[in-house]
């Protein structure tokens, strides 16, 4: 009999059992960790760190439960081939019950996925390295066999993929012809990418649907209520994420910051023109602005990590990558950037180039970078005028870049949603390219709605947040079914 542990108790109606099978250290706990949204198991760089099978509860509904089971990794797969055709005879019962399970405990671990497969499993999900060719790596054939032993159903998970990329068909294409083939009726019904480092969660929802119709008819309709079951949770998670950025957004547009001197603006534009050293009162006034949107960008960070059921904090040093993450592509004249790159220090530093390419309202008309990359450093002046006859004692941050903001708020969402819980606490990283355009794109279809929501939101209304949330997650679903085409989007709620 096989030994299990199974940490939390499941309900008493049809249960539906996945199976993580892979070769040792290949990242199924990793992957188990990032799938369930809690630590399990123990993670470490060596083979063969677990050696039972273990079983979760991944959701469940009504009394229904979908188990997800962590197994042991497959180690030396010629010899585990050969215990499996001896394990119906005594010679075959005495090697693995008392020789292998003391003396060769690898290899009985082995024994005991392969048991728990063919007794538990109604799925299997083969873990892969999608860097590997699978025709070269000799334990991909014999696995292979092992699994054909097993007797159950198999979707082809590819881990270990890198960062998210646009494309991952030159991956699914090399691993396409393992096990004879995706066919019907053949051994491997599905291979899709989930990387334990870097999925979505709307790539497990892809899973879910893979897996729903290799069941066994009795359980497809318990398989449909765990289904839906699933994506109430998870978008119940996005929808409040939108809200932390909706809440987020709507400060920023508000936020207004009072400068206490007279002909400040003047004295501004000579400091962005290089005619002088600027404005004492003008600079403080941009520095307690900047400041509290970096305040709060880590904040709603914060927010979202826990949300996701991450560990760890935003840097409060992530301001400082501001624009080199999500800067404005536009030029903005050297002395201007210049200027404004010296009005800040520290951990606001980073805003300085967003400021000085498409963002700061001064006295409530004059936006700097949209006019200064329209009309050069020396057509200040002019924009300054534009903004005659309107209250000119306060700064805040532009339709322009708020704009932006929303763009790097959708950014921050993407980074915080592929984190896989494997890899530890939160950190920031590298975002991959083609997100920017994606976001950029979604955000830029709906300006003129964003550009209505900014004017309430700047002007105090009630109900701006609420405006901006149901924006965001229009944009946010436009982003995701963008990104992953294959994936079944779940629709916008009321």
């Amino acid at each position: 009999m096989t030994e299990l542990e199974t940490p939390v108790q499941a309900a008493t109606g049809t249960t539906v059992n996945l199976s993580l099978i892979s070769h040792t250290n290949a990242g199924k706990t990793t992957l188990a960790r990032t799938l369930l949204g809690r630590d399990v198991g123990e993670v470490r760089d060596a083979a063969h760190v677990t050696d039972l099978a273990t079983g979760y509860v991944l959701v469940q509904s009504g009394e229904d439960t979908l188990m997800l089971w962590d197994t042991p990794g497959f180690g030396d797969t010629a010899r585990l081939l050969g215990r499996l055709k001896l394990s119906r005879n005594p010679i075959g019962w005495f090697l693995e019950q008392v020789w292998d399970r003391w003396r060769e405990r690898p290899l009985w671990s082995s024994q005991q996925a392969v048991k728990n497969a063919r007794e538990q499993a109604d799925v299997i999900l083969y873990l892969v390295n999608a860097a590997e060719d699978p025709y070269s790596a000799a334990y991909v054939a014999l696995e292979m066999e092992v699994l054909a032993w097993i007797g159950k159903p198999v979707v082809v998970l590819l881990n270990q993929m890198g960062p998210p990329r646009e494309d991952a068909s030159a991956e699914i294409e090399r691993w396409s012809g393992v096990g004879g083939g995706l066919r019907e009726g053949g051994l491997v019904q599905a291979i899709l990418p989930l990387d334990a480092f870097a999925r979505c969660w709307v790539q497990e929802g892809a899973l879910l649907d893979a897996v729903a119709p290799l069941l066994p008819d009795d359980k497809r309709p318990a398989m449909a209520d765990l289904r839906t079951r699933w994506e109430q949770l998870n978008t119940a998670r996005f929808d409040a994420a939108m809200e932390v950025l909706g809440r987020y957004l709507a400060r920023a547009a508000q936020d207004k910051e009072l400068v206490d001197e007279p002909d400040w603006q003047g004295k501004l534009a000579g400091a962005l023109t290089g005619k002088s050293g600027g404005d004492r009162a003008a600079r403080k006034a941009m520095a307690a602005l900047a400041t509290r949107l970096a305040e709060a960008t880590a904040g709603s960070t914060d927010e979202l990590i826990r949300l996701h059921g991450l560990s760890g904090k935003a840097a409060r040093k992530v301001l400082e990558r501001v624009s080199d993450d999500y800067a404005h592509r536009a030029k903005t004249p050297e002395g201007a950037a210049a200027a404004l790159g010296g009005l800040f220090s520290g951990a606001v530093g980073g805003l300085a180039a967003d400021l000085a390419a498409g963002g700061l309202t001064l006295g409530g008309g004059m936006i700097v970078g949209a006019i200064l990359g329209a009309l050069g450093a020396t057509g200040v002046a002019k924009g300054i005028n534009l903004a005659k006859g309107e209250d000119g004692s306060s700064v805040g941050w532009s339709a322009e870049f708020f704009e932006r903001l929303t763009v790097t708020a959708l950014l921050r969402y993407l980074a915080v949603a592929h984190f896989g819980r494997g890899r530890g606490e939160w950190s920031e990283g590298e975002h991959p390219e083609f997100w920017q355009a994606v976001v950029e794109e979604a955000v830029a279809a709906k300006k003129t709605e964003l550009a209505r929501v900014y004017k309430a939101a700047a002007g105090g209304e009630a109900e701006a947040v609420s405006a901006l949330t149901a924006l965001l997650r229009e944009m946010g679903r436009s982003v995701l079914a963008k990104l992953y085409p294959q994936a079944t989007i779940p629709a916008q709620t009321a």
